[in-house]
Formats: structure tokens, sequence, C-alpha cells
């Protein structure tokens, strides 16, 4: 008879899956708690309903431990990709719609129970919640002063059309700097360094979310190769009033004059200029880094791999692979040097390849220090060495006193 409750129970969960997407009421469901044995699920996933240019999706949001993965599912899809998760490991799941909460619960056994509470999310948090928590962080009552001037925005507020992509990049990008800004210092001035910034699209939007919207101390510092574009952004600054927001020309090799930066943003460095970012990252203990890496030529030059040869003899399979291990790499540095590190998607593919971000946050205590820091080198050692790498972020690392030198 219990026995007979719990398989009721998972069948009335599962029929409000189908219920809730044929209705369009989902707003929310949570897997969590999987089962120790079930390495493979990532210790959360979230399912969100989203729409796209093509239409209506559901996307699956996998939190792993070091990443985040997004794969958006049709309507029809949906409700089984979720009722596969549980039976899959999850012990745990909350569904949120219009109508009620429901919870179900699994025992060691696999025997559940359902709950259902009154609906603690509105309405508005269902469809499209995602593109529109994204627009939150800039919806004030007034439009923000930089996207006027740097064309984003109409003169009555609105988004330019050809300008949608920019406004869902430069909204990604606050959303992934509010969630690690409570790792920044709260009782002294923040230093920010920019490297790369170029047009400074999202160096404007970072000073303007920290430093207008939460009031915090800060001093930004863009630094660019461009002379024109630099002489444009602070001419910006300055009409905008951002007295500590400043613009300089420089390379990001020779930058110099500071002692510490508290976060480091480094968005399409080309290949090692990248690396170099990085680095000046590490020496100054940047508690936070941002980097989107790009053209990651010095893999595709170094690699080599008798058991990777199908993949390696196409160039187009190389470039792409050879950008992932250089990605792969960088992150193992950071761990290897005191960072906890995640690979995020910075938009949406669709609009750029070039959409993966590397976010590190400085752990507590002494660089390099620990069991596990070592464990990291070690296996960064065996990878580095199976693809015969020779990454430059080492060598600086290793120039800078912050790894050990290699024979």
């Amino acid at each position: 008879m219990e026995r007979g409750k719990a398989d009721m129970a998972q069948e009335q969960w599962e029929q409000a899956l189908v219920d809730a997407i044929g209705q369009g009421t989902l707003l929310q469901a949570t897997f969590s708690g999987p089962k120790s044995a079930q390495e493979e699920l990532p210790p959360r996933t979230i399912v969100r309903p989203v729409q796209l240019k093509s239409g209506l999706f559901y996307q699956f949001e996998l939190h792993y431990k070091t990443k985040v993965l997004h794969e958006n599912v049709n309507p029809e899809e949906a409700a089984g990709r979720m009722a596969g998760l549980l039976k899959a490991g999850y012990r745990q799941a909350l569904v949120k719609t219009t109508e009620s909460d429901l919870q179900i619960l699994l025992n060691k056994k696999g025997k559940a129970a359902l709950l259902r509470k009154p609906p603690t999310s509105k309405p508005q948090d269902g469809i499209a919640a995602h593109n529109r928590n994204k627009k939150r962080l800039l919806d004030g009552a007034e439009a923000p002063p930089f996207l006027l001037e740097l064309g984003i925005l109409t003169k009555d507020g609105k988004v330019k059309a050809d300008k949608q992509d920019k406004y869902r990049q430069i909204n990604r990008f606050l959303e992934m700097v509010n969630d690690v800004a409570g790792e920044l210092p709260t009782d002294r001035e923040i230093t920010i360094v920019d490297f790369g910034c170029g047009k400074s699209y999202l160096t404007f939007a970072l000073y303007h979310f920290l430093a207008i919207e939460q009031k915090r101390e800060i001093r930004v510092i863009g630094l660019d190769l461009k002379e024109d574009v630099i002489a444009l952004c602070s001419g910006l600054a300055d009409r905008l009033g951002y007295d500590r927001l400043s613009f300089q020309v420089g390379d990001i090799g020779q930058f110099g004059g500071l002692d510490k930066a508290d976060m480091v943003v480094t968005l399409h460095a080309c290949d090692t200029a990248t690396d170099a970012a990085l680095a000046k990252a590490v020496s100054w203990d940047a508690s936070v880094i941002l980097s989107v890496p790009c053209c990651q030529h010095e893999a595709f030059r170094q690699i080599r791999n008798e058991t990777l040869s199908p993949l390696l003899d196409h160039g187009l399979l190389k470039e792409r692979f050879a950008a992932l291990a250089t990605d792969a790499a960088r992150a193992a540095l950071l761990e290897t040097v005191g960072y906890k590190t995640q690979m995020l998607e910075f938009i949406d593919p669709e609009h750029t390849p070039k959409n993966l971000l590397i976010r590190a946050v400085r752990r507590q205590g002494r660089s390099g220090s620990t069991e596990r820091q070592q464990q990291k080198w070690l296996d960064y050692v065996r990878y580095r060495d199976s693809l015969g790498l020779d990454p430059s972020f080492e060598r600086m690392l290793v120039a800078a006193g912050r790894l050990p030198a290699q024979n």
C-alpha cells in the first residue's frame, strides 16, 4: 500500500509537469540532491521557460562544481526530460507554477512523497523571465545615460533594434559581475582594470552598475592600444561625470603603475594578450577575474597527440579543439595558483562563437599552499604534456614566481 502511494505521488508529479507545460504555467523547476553514486549528475539542475527567436523553449541549466552548461529543449520533450532527471538519481525536485509549488522528495529506497503549497512566484516570473532578468540590472526609472551616449537606446529610452544583441550582452555581463560582487572588498576603494577595453560598452556598464547603482567606492581603468578609441572613451567619461573612470593607451604586457587591483576584466584580448592579462591579475592577487578569450593561435601551433590525429588532421576541428584546450589549461593554472574557476556562456552562441567566459574568484588562504592546489598542479602537468603544450600563461606565472620552474 505504501509503495502504491509512492508510485502515485510520482505519477501525480509527472502529470503536473505535463499540465504546467501544456498550459504555459511552469515558472521554474529545480532538481537537487543527487545520489552519491550518480556522479555524472550535476549537483543542481534548473529549468526555466525562455522565449527565443525560434519560439518557446525550456532551458536546462546544469550547475556543475566548476562550470554551468545550458541546453534548450522544445516543449514537447521538456516534461519527459525533467521526469528522466528524477529517475536518473535526483532525490528532490521543486516545481513552481502559477497555481502552486510542487515538491517531490525521494528517500533512499526510492519512495516518493509529494508536497503541494501555495505559489511563491508571480506569473511575470515565468516565460521569458530568463531574458527579462538580464535586463533588470539596467532597467531603472530612468535610462542609464551611458546607454544613450553609446547609441544603445533611443532618446525615449527604448533599445534600438540593431542594438538588441549588444544590450543583452551588457546585461549578461552585469549578471556575471553581480554574482561575484560579494567577493570584492567593502572597506576601501575597489580598483578595477579592463584590459583591451575597446569602445568600452562593458566598461561604462561596469562603472555605472557598481558606482552609481550599488554606490560602491571604485576606480576603473580601461586600457587599449587604439588612441582614437581611448580619446573617445575619455571624452564620454568626462561628459557623464564618471570621475573615477579613466582610460589609457597601452599594451597589456607593458602596463604598470599599479601595485594592486581587485578585479581584472579582459574581453576578447587576442591570443596570448589574454595570458598577459591573466598573469597581471594573478600578480595583483585580484579577487575576481572575468576573461573572454579570443584567437587562441598558440596552442594550434603546439598541439600534438597521435591518438587525436583523426581530430587534429582537420584544420577547422583542430582550431576549435585548440581553443578549448587553451582555455582548459588557463582554468587549470588559475586553480593551481588559488582560484576557483567557472566556464560560462557569455552570450547565446547564435550571436557569436566567442562566447566562453572564464570567471575566477580567489580562494581564501595562501596561493599554492594547499594539498588541493598541489594536486591541481599535477593534474595540469599531465594534461599539458599529453597535448604537447607549452602555454605562455604558465611561463608568465613561472617568471612571476607563482609556479615552480620546469625542466
